[in-house]
């Protein structure tokens, strides 16, 4: 069940030289040490640790990390201040790790090659020649390998071991006993050649970097839709000084409070309020529509949203972090960092893992050695175990699917607050659905303008919204809307005055004119039979019905509802399709409910319910399996917090955002069937991933303690799966 957040914000650090799962395992158990920290999730596909903490300071837990033999900064997107800027940044090194990795490839491949041909094709070598092998194979060994020796040495200065562990290990008895095998049997170059394993070292090297650099290049492509989230944002504002004058600024640089001018076809620098002039902005980033959006004074603008022809001159309210643009960024982010419940039993085996396969390496060594009496072969056997145990692609399998999937969400407009969230979606049986504003548009709109007598329906609608016009109810904003849409003018107001709780009376061109509620009409006028009937049928219907007439005759009937969003019809269809059952959950009464859940699709209503009886509702239906709750206002979060899952409309209040764990960026409710699809597609390639890496460490490693495999071919099938399992999880970039 999701919680509202009470505690400060997680902590983020960037975490150097992990190289496997148990690397992960080792990380967190040192820092789940430290005093004050309440939980730890360390993800091994971004090497990005998260810490919920109760106030800690960066320092204890970099020091913690230090101490499991690792090193730690702490993340830009974990300082309050943090711009866009700073995360795009850290995309930036994401590409450069990337091509670090490639040029120490190719400065390895070019000097192992040679070494791995000759000592294949010429067996029965010159002195000189094995010479020649050596000098090649040390840099690659010692050079372009460093990393593996520097992390072993760290992690052995703490009593630990890791996946380098074992390629140092394996590398370095290689190549010793080959320097051995060179001095032993000088002046016997045919002997000499026999005890020659140089290209063993250098070969494992070179495979393991490659697996490292096309490790390096999926994470930079997993990035993308923070990437192209990034994107969005500019990069400078126009600012206005208290002095009249002009200045852009670098986006970094404004504060709450600074007044900017937004000018044809630039994008909105921050998050803030219309003080003057009129546009139209694309917001179909936030909103998936791509109808633009008249903005004037008073209107809201979002960061990274584009403005089309007008001019604006708007106030800086939210900036930096605070900005929906860069909190939407830092939700894909933390999903990407997070961990599915599934992966920590995965860590708790590779914890152990390493270890065991040191121990495993020395029997088979032992074993070999006495059965066969052969130290060449006994050696071959035991690196062969170390290289090919590497659980590269057990520590892979669950972050890197993680990663792409929601990633993929943000794309499609579903962010996803945690791998946890992720799973739950997967397990959902029955969906409640919020009414207002999430069935419906949420706002009211003229459905029905019926004309009573002779005049005109264009005269009559002028009228009646010129009689709303000084009202700022939402049901005069519909009845002004219906007559802004045909294109209608209507004369001045005279006289004004708002009957509560029966409608509203204004003087028209010298007339009065009224639209008051049927029962409030009465105190006026009688309405005639078949009226009656008219307005009656309109509010079996649930809607809300009111009269125009001039205290004298009734001229019109105006019928008003919440109207069905386009969409929701056929989400309701998907969500059945997949064998989900919708409920819908409203504070309407029966006969409104009834109407709008049949024009959708929808058999079962929980009707008339309070806001604090809507997590009651959630609570009877968890007895028929997992429940997700879908919402938009403060109302629904105790029920979003109450479900098994919580969906969030995007246009809804932050507080129903910040208990949810998946928020709908878009006012479509076909996203959350889509949501739930794309959630079953992740865990299916999270459960192909861990049995193929499971299935690989359990053939691979009888395999080479028996010698059908030898240390190079070992290298490159532990490479392979790995790139494999990342390979496999980026297929999710293609859902749709």
């Amino acid at each position: 069940m999701s919680k509202i957040p009470t505690a400060p914000e997680p902590m983020e650090i960037d975490i150097q030289g992990m190289t496997c799962a148990s690397c992960v395992a080792r990380v967190e158990r040192f820092v789940k040490k430290v005093e004050g920290v309440d939980e730890v999730a360390v993800n091994f596909a971004n090497h990005v640790g998260t810490i919920h903490h109760q106030g800690l300071a960066p320092e204890a837990i970099i020091k913690a990390v230090e101490a499991a033999g690792f090193q730690a900064t702490l993340r830009p997107s974990a300082r309050p201040a943090t711009s866009l800027q700073e995360d795009a940044q850290a995309l930036k090194d994401h590409e450069a790790t990337a091509q670090h990795a490639r040029r120490e490839l190719i400065g390895a491949a070019g000097l192992a090659i040679p070494v791995i041909l000759i000592s294949m094709i010429w067996h029965l070598r010159a002195e000189w020649v094995n010479g020649l092998l050596l000098l090649l194979s040390t840099p690659v060994i010692f050079y372009f390998g460093r990393q593996f020796y520097r992390n072993t040495w760290r992690a052995a200065r703490h009593g630990s071991t890791t996946m380098d562990t074992l390629i140092a290990v394996g590398t370095g008895a290689a190549w010793i006993y080959s320097v051995y095998g060179l001095l032993a049997y000088r002046g016997h170059s045919h002997a000499q050649s026999e005890h020659i394993y140089f290209e063993v070292g250098a070969g494992i090297v070179v495979l393991v970097l490659l697996g490292r650099y096309f490790e390096a290049r999926a994470k930079s492509r997993m990035s993308g839709a923070i990437e192209m989230l990034m994107g969005l944002a500019p990069k400078t504002a126009t600012v206005l000084r208290p002095d009249g004058t002009e200045a852009v600024v670098p986006i970094d640089q404004i504060v709450a409070g600074d007044i900017l001018r937004l000018k044809p076809g630039e994008k909105v620098a921050v998050d803030g309020t219309v003080l003057s002039g009129n546009t139209y902005i694309d917001e179909s980033m936030l909103t998936g529509e791509p109808q633009p959006v008249e903005k004037g004074e008073g209107a809201h603008v979002t960061a990274g949203t584009v403005n089309q022809t007008g001019s604006l001159i708007y106030r800086a309210e939210r900036v930096g972090a605070e900005t929906m643009l860069a909190q939407i960024v830092r939700m894909v982010e933390r999903a990407q960092g997070s961990k599915a419940p599934m992966q920590r039993m995965v860590d708790r085996v590779s914890g152990v893992f390493v270890p065991v396969v040191m121990v495993l390496a020395l029997l088979t060594a032992a074993f070999t050695f006495w059965q066969l009496r052969s130290l060449d072969v006994a050696l071959m056997r035991a690196v062969a175990v170390l290289v090919i145990a590497c659980p590269c692609a057990l520590g892979l399998a669950t972050p890197t699917a993680l990663m792409v999937g929601t990633g993929r969400g943000a794309e499609l407009g579903i962010l996803v607050k945690d791998g946890e969230a992720l799973e739950r979606a997967a397990a959902i049986r029955t969906v409640l659905l919020d009414k207002t504003g999430t069935i419906t548009q949420g706002k009211p709109s003229l459905t029905d303008f019926i004309v009573w007598g002779t005049r005109p329906r264009a005269e009559l609608l002028a009228l009646a919204a010129a009689v709303e016009s000084p009202s700022e109810h939402p049901i005069a904003q519909s009845v002004i809307r219906a007559a802004q849409a045909e294109n209608l003018a209507w004369p001045e107001v005279e006289d004004f005055e708002s009957l509560r709780g029966q409608g509203v009376r204004a003087r028209v061109q010298g007339q009065e004119w009224y639209l008051t509620s049927p029962e409030s009409t009465a105190q006026f006028l009688a309405l005639g039979s078949d009226q009656m009937v008219q307005i009656s049928a309109m509010q079996a219907e649930g809607k809300t019905v009111f009269v125009l007439h001039d205290g004298h005759l009734a001229h019109a009937m105006i019928a008003v509802a919440d109207t069905v969003s386009e969409t929701s019809a056929e989400a309701i269809r998907l969500i059945r399709a997949q064998g989900l059952r919708p409920v819908m959950v409203t504070g309407d009464n029966r006969l409104t409910a009834r109407v709008i859940a049949d024009q959708v699709g929808i058999d079962e209503v929980e009707a008339e319910v309070r806001p604090e009886g809507k997590a009651q509702i959630v609570q009877k239906h968890q007895s028929n399996g997992a429940v997700a709750m879908v919402g938009d206002g403060i109302n629904d979060a105790p029920a979003l917090a109450q479900a098994d899952l919580g969906f969030a409309m995007g246009h809804g209040t932050d507080i129903a955002m910040e208990t949810a764990g998946i928020t709908i960026l878009r006012s479509d409710l076909r996203l959350v069937p889509l949501a739930v699809r794309l959630s079953q597609s992740t865990l299916r390639t999270i459960r192909g991933n861990l049995f193929w890496a499971f299935v690989y460490n359990t053939v691979m490693i009888p395999l080479a303690a028996l010698g059908m495999l030898s240390p190079m071919l070992a290298a490159g099938a532990m490479g392979l799966s790995s790139v494999s399992v990342v390979l496999n999880s980026l297929r999710l970039k293609r859902f749709a």
